[in-house]
């Protein structure tokens, strides 16, 4: 899965590039170049946290697993943030399990390095604690957004957070993902996505989506994507769409 590559500053990482020049040279020996394929597992609810992930192109999806199988999205971590930010405040363990939810290219460094480091340099402890507040902040909205709105709303809400960590109107995902990440039935999810397609908004042929007009998506979506748009470019600077 992974692969060395040549670091650069433009490297599509958001939260890398806040980061002062000399604070990003200091942690490239620390950094691997790893490309991501969907439903790769990062971590896994109650595992150790091998890795700290910082997705340059590809998505990732926090996701709550229960007893029975059943799962649910709770956030979802894009080039703006990292994965295992639970770390941050002292964990060891994954509270939730993380999978690749587009495929794409990732940096990634060792959990015990990057404790090492958020310790000693002062700039890297200011975004991560930024990042874990913008990234509470979505979730509390997550929880908010799965109980009260209908399954097109959170459908539209959905696309547009991936539309935004990607950076591209195209990317590989199936129903059958989009279906896990949402907390509904396949068959839902289709039904949503030929309503979508219909109106012209997507096109989605063979898990292969298109997102054709962006502001009616932004249209039938619920207020919690620019909720969460919102505070995400507050703390961070990153604006979306």
């Amino acid at each position: 899965m992974s692969t060395t590559f040549p670091l650069a500053r433009a490297c599509g990482s958001l939260f890398l590039s806040l980061l002062p020049q000399q604070d990003f040279e200091n942690l490239q020996p620390h950094l691997e170049l790893v490309n991501l394929k969907l439903k790769d597992v990062i971590c896994e609810r109650g595992q150790p946290i091998r890795y700290v992930y910082f997705p340059c192109t590809c998505a990732l999806s926090v996701i709550t697993i229960m007893q029975d199988g059943g799962a649910v999205e709770v956030a979802t971590v894009g080039n703006e943030g990292f994965s295992g930010i639970d770390i941050v405040v002292g964990a060891d363990v994954a509270i939730n399990t993380t999978v690749c939810q587009v495929a794409g290219s990732s940096y990634r460094m060792r959990t015990t390095t990057f404790k090492e480091l958020i310790t000693k340099n002062a700039a890297l402890r200011e975004i991560a604690m930024t990042c874990l507040q913008a990234y509470l902040g979505q979730m509390s909205q997550s929880v908010a957004c799965n109980r009260l709105h209908h399954v097109e709303e959170r459908f539209a809400r959905w696309i547009l957070l991936t539309h935004d960590r990607v950076r591209s109107n195209e990317f590989h995902i199936t129903q059958e993902f989009i279906a896990v990440m949402l907390g509904v039935h396949r068959p839902s999810v289709s039904v949503v996505a030929g309503s979508f397609q219909q109106a012209g908004i997507i096109r989605y042929t063979r898990g292969h989506m298109t997102i054709l007009d962006r502001e009616k998506l932004e249209e039938a979506a619920c207020e919690c994507y620019a909720v969460v748009a919102a505070h995400f470019n507050k703390l961070l600077g990153t604006k979306r769409g």
